[in-house]
This record gives C-alpha cells, structure tokens and sequence, in this order.
C-alpha cells in the first residue's frame, strides 16, 4: 500500500515538473530510492534479507530509471 501510494505521488510529481527535466530526474531518483529501501525493510521485518535480494532492488530500480529517463523521457 505503501508503495502504490509513493507510486501515485510520483506521478503526480512527474506531471507537475513536467518539462522540467532535472526536477522530473530528482523525482524519479527519489521514487527509485525509496523502491529499495521499502523492498529491503520488508525483507528485514520477515527475516530474509539476503545480499542477493539488495542488489535485485537495486538492479531493478536502475532498470526503472533507465527505462524512464533514457527512452520514455529522451
């Protein structure tokens, strides 16, 4: 829930910086990072954080940012 609600701010954010190309990558960055640390303290409440599920967050979120800042907002 946490997430679906951090994803609807982002989008919001994206639509009101819209054009504003270092604010928009700000936001996306910002939206990344708290991807990995939400993924990494579930992880954390239940017991099984393991090395190898940090870098799949963190991987992940660089495909995120990649995918959106390099092809989706050129």
């Amino acid at each position: 829930l946490l997430l679906i609600t951090a994803g609807i701010f982002f989008l919001i954010g994206i639509n009101i910086f819209k054009g504003e190309r270092f604010i928009e990558f700000v936001v996306l960055l910002t939206f990344a990072s708290f991807y990995i640390i939400c993924g990494t303290y579930h992880h954390i409440r239940h017991h099984s954080l393991r090395l190898k599920i940090v870098i799949e967050y963190i991987l992940i979120a660089f495909t995120l940012v990649f995918l959106l800042k390099f092809i989706i907002f050129p």
